[in-house]
């Protein structure tokens, strides 16, 4: 599925219904959020209950705008595993899987918020030269983005560390530290989705010079 300019291709064109009904990879993904809404509904754990469904409502954010398999699964797949370590204490067990997944998931959820703007047409792709700065509007849309999404996650764990759980580790040094791998992880993000915006621009014209 090509990108041009960063804007997912799927949608456009009379055989996008077609693609949109097809089964793709995601859907595993997909399937595997439903099922641990299930899994934790039959727990009767209402918090996991509660944060299975966030999760499986933004796995469905992909499908909906149609991107590629890669980005699908990635995004996906990086939303169930932080839902999953939350749930089964891992960032206990492994501290720094807490900044990783910080770093990915912000990154992911960045990148997924800038196509969804594109394709509402109320920001630029980005993939074209503006005042010598090739894909600068690509890059510092996602990682402000990211930040928001950076800063919004932090308020909900201190939420969920006040009025549902104490358990959730927050703190100085937590938070800071948190902040910084989110926006790394958006930098890191956005300069990808430019590299993959840059290479689709280039083999869509050599194919249009055929």
């Amino acid at each position: 599925m090509a990108l041009r300019a960063g804007v997912p291709e799927a949608g456009r064109g009379p055989g996008a219904r077609g693609r949109q009904l097809a089964v793709v990879p995601g859907d595993g993904v997909r399937a595997a959020a439903a099922v641990s809404v299930a899994v934790a509904a039959v727990s009767g754990d209402l918090v996991a209950v509660a944060l299975f469904l966030l999760v499986l409502g933004g796995v469905m954010v992909p499908r909906a705008i149609g991107v590629g398999a890669a980005l699908d699964v990635s995004y996906g797949g990086t939303l169930l595993v932080a839902a999953w370590a939350a749930r089964l204490e891992w960032y206990r067990a492994v501290p720094w899987l807490d900044l990783v997944v910080h770093a990915a998931a912000t990154g992911l959820i960045a990148v997924m918020a800038h196509l969804v703007l594109v394709r509402r047409g109320i920001v630029s792709g980005g993939g074209s030269r503006a005042n010598g700065r090739p894909g600068a509007a690509t890059v510092l849309s996602v990682v402000g983005l990211g930040a928001v999404v950076a800063v919004l996650w932090e308020l909900g764990e201190w939420a969920g560390h006040t009025f549902v759980d104490d358990r959730i580790g927050v703190g100085y040094d937590d938070t800071v530290s948190d902040l910084a791998s989110g926006l790394v992880g958006a930098l890191a993000a956005g300069v990808l989705l430019l590299v993959v915006a840059r290479r689709s621009e280039a083999r869509e014209a050599r194919e249009g010079r055929r």
